[in-house]
């Protein structure tokens, strides 16, 4: 069986197939839909369709993107604002002429990655990705949940565990809430801190990359952060005691993440100790497509 996976970001949008065997097939990468929803709708099918002639045969087709699907297949809370709030499900299926899965980009990452990735072999997997925002998935036995409510991992939707007076109320969150988890660890959220910190801008890829060289605030920044992602991963690991953590998005690539945060969560667990893994994503960007394949 050949599977179609497609990654709808906020600006762009990857497509691949994989065979049997995961290997690729065929990547593509291209904006996102954009414009009246009537014609993204159609460059998403011709999307598809182009990838179907250039492995020459009929594929199942998996769609990753933020936010959630409804039971009636209207899509919500997606970056690719075109789509959201329309009946996406129903309406590519008919063009396509089959089934379509959705998933949240979170929980394809995590089912990439426990599949074929860092975590495979596992049989609990929470995925998170520390991007723009924060994101949440978890696989349990090879599948992503997906929940009653379509909302199964949205751990970054939660307070900040343990939140100290200081912190209060927490910065505005993506969905306009304070407090949350990723108004904190969102890579805004890092740069937020730092410049209310220092009083200068620096982007997070800056942050990190300056710590590393030995900047003193950039390193007392990235030190707040490990602190407070050590907290809220250990919320995860009390719910739900992952086999595995893997962590995707930008700040993921900060290495000294996974150096440091197993040290700090152990005060917050209750255990009286802590094996679970804290994994860098093997597939990186491509998780996501990849896992969206993986629907099926």
């Amino acid at each position: 069986m050949i599977r179609i996976g497609v990654d709808i970001g906020g600006t762009k949008m990857a497509i691949a197939a994989l065979d049997d065997s995961g290997a690729e097939l065929f990547r593509r990468r291209s904006d996102a839909p954009s414009g009246a929803y009537a014609d993204a709708l159609r460059v998403l099918a011709e999307a598809v369709r182009d990838a179907e002639r250039e492995v020459g045969a009929p594929c199942t087709v998996g769609i990753g993107t933020p936010g959630a699907v409804s039971a009636g297949g209207v899509l919500r809370n997606a970056f690719a604002s075109v789509l959201n709030g329309k009946p996406l499900k129903p309406d590519l299926e008919r063009l396509l002429g089959r089934e379509v899965r959705f998933a949240n980009d979170a929980n394809c990452f995590a089912l990439s990655e426990a599949a074929d990735g860092t975590a495979a072999g596992a049989g609990v997997v929470f995925g998170v990705i520390l991007g723009t925002g924060v994101g949440g998935g978890v696989v349990a036995g090879g599948r992503a949940l997906e929940g009653r409510n379509a909302i199964a991992g949205e751990w970054g939707h939660n307070a900040l565990p343990w939140i100290r007076v200081d912190e209060l109320p927490g910065p505005p969150c993506g969905c306009g809430k304070p407090g949350h988890i990723e108004g904190f660890l969102s890579g805004p959220g890092l740069a937020r801190d730092y410049q209310l910190a220092v009083g200068a801008a620096l982007d997070p890829a800056q942050i990190v990359a300056r710590a590393e060289s030995g900047d003193a605030a950039c390193d007392a920044a990235l030190a707040r952060y490990e602190e407070r992602l050590a907290r809220a991963l250990a919320s995860v690991i009390n719910l739900i005691d992952p086999d595995a953590i893997v962590l995707g998005g930008g700040l993921s690539n900060a290495a000294r993440l996974y150096r440091n945060v197993p040290k700090l969560w152990g005060p917050y667990v209750y255990s009286d100790a802590v094996t679970t893994p804290l994994l860098k994503a093997k597939h990186g960007d491509a998780s996501g497509v990849r896992g969206a394949a993986r629907l099926w």
